[in-house]
């Protein structure tokens, strides 16, 4: 298992120094960050040629990460390439997936780029060990009484999707019976909802109205909010007795795929999902050998390639479910079980593991490939 929070000194730099010595590596720090002032160098001694940076924790954004990959040129200018600005070769290093600002970083930048699951890797440290506590509840064992659960806290910034489909929701009353969290002011960006949702009144007028009417902020049972934990599970007893759990995650928008700890964490808590994410973020995700719940449900959202029309299409599968009876719910959660257990096992059993130590190795063989020529 990798360190996450060692994974650039103790793995990538380790290896670097031996395999790629004229290299030096730049991140950003503290985790989550992603800005010019958050980069940090590893190798910054003389006589160097290459540089490589690693964006994988974060999404890219080109509109906002332009000036980043502007200034790490310019921070590299001293090292001793055959470009006019000092670097030979450049590596870019993300956890995007088929991704066309990683295409745009490539043609425009001259970046080589290179993929790894990031996030993946940070799970399999974070939630290490529950499957050894008794926090986990047999899902068998369970009394389903919410059709599922969504937790959301950041809205503002990039996260646009999290109010549109919060909006469809409540609009069309999939919110009878489900567990939902939603801020009336994002806690990162200081944004109204109101602010965001005026962005969208063009489309659709009765937005800001239906949002004012939710009387927000939403917040679950016992809880100030929802808890910022990436790196543990939260809402267990809640979503124990929860039938799915609508994930909502960081990147929605756009050709890519980036998936985050959202995803893992009710795989962890033997839970099914609905996936808010990109297009095809479940076939993603099966890459990695985990299986999904379309012999149980529609999910024929994830192939949907216009953003605004896969929110309707988990809109309408969220509302499917939320009318369910309890009696209804229960058999279904008792259907999904065996996806569920095999999805747990395929986590803690080692074989997610060996899937990503592979998709790891073969990358360092190609950065070793292109550096070294």
């Amino acid at each position: 298992m990798i360190r996450i929070d060692e994974i650039y000194q103790n793995t990538f730099y380790a290896w670097a120094k031996e395999h790629i010595p004229l290299t030096r590596l730049w991140y950003c720090d503290p985790p989550g960050t992603s800005g010019v002032n958050n980069l940090r160098i590893l190798g910054g001694q003389n006589g160097l040629q290459h540089y490589i940076y690693l964006h994988d924790q974060e999404p890219i954004y080109l509109d906002y990460h332009n000036e980043l990959f502007y200034s790490l040129d310019l921070k590299n200018f001293d090292l001793n390439g055959t470009t006019a600005n000092g670097a030979d070769k450049r590596g870019i290093i993300s956890s995007e997936y088929n991704s066309a600002s990683v295409r745009y970083l490539e043609d425009n930048y001259n970046f080589y780029s290179y993929y790894y699951f990031f996030h993946g890797w940070a799970c399999l440290d974070w939630y290490r060990g529950y499957d050894r506590t008794f926090l986990i509840s047999n899902p068998l064992e369970r009394n389903i009484e919410h059709s599922f659960i969504s937790a959301n806290r950041i809205i503002g910034g990039r996260r646009d999707h999290r109010l549109l489909l919060f909006y469809k929701l409540f609009r069309d009353k999939a919110t009878n019976n489900s567990l939902i969290s939603f801020p009336a002011e994002c806690p990162e960006t200081k944004q109204s909802v109101l602010e965001i949702a005026s962005k969208y009144q063009p489309i659709w007028n009765d937005l800001p109205d239906v949002i004012s009417s939710a009387d927000l902020p939403w917040n679950f049972e016992n809880e100030q909010g929802h808890p910022m934990t990436s790196y543990m599970l939260d809402l267990v007893e809640l979503s124990s007795k929860c039938l799915a759990r609508v994930v909502t995650e960081t990147s929605f928008f756009g050709k890519k795929n980036h998936l985050t700890e959202k995803t893992f964490q009710p795989i962890c808590m033997k839970m099914p999902f609905i996936l808010v994410s990109n297009a095809h973020s479940l076939e993603y995700l099966q890459s990695y050998g985990f299986k999904t719940f379309g012999q149980y449900w529609d999910e024929s959202y994830d192939t949907e390639e216009n953003d605004y029309e896969r929110i309707d299409k988990i809109k309408n599968l969220c509302v499917k479910l939320d009318r369910l009876s309890t009696k209804e719910l229960n058999e279904l959660h008792k259907d999904v079980n065996e996806v569920v257990e095999y999805n747990h096992s395929h986590f803690y059993n080692g074989n997610f593991e060996k899937i990503l130590w592979a998709e790891f190795e073969n990358m360092l063989a190609e950065i070793k490939n292109d550096f070294c020529i």
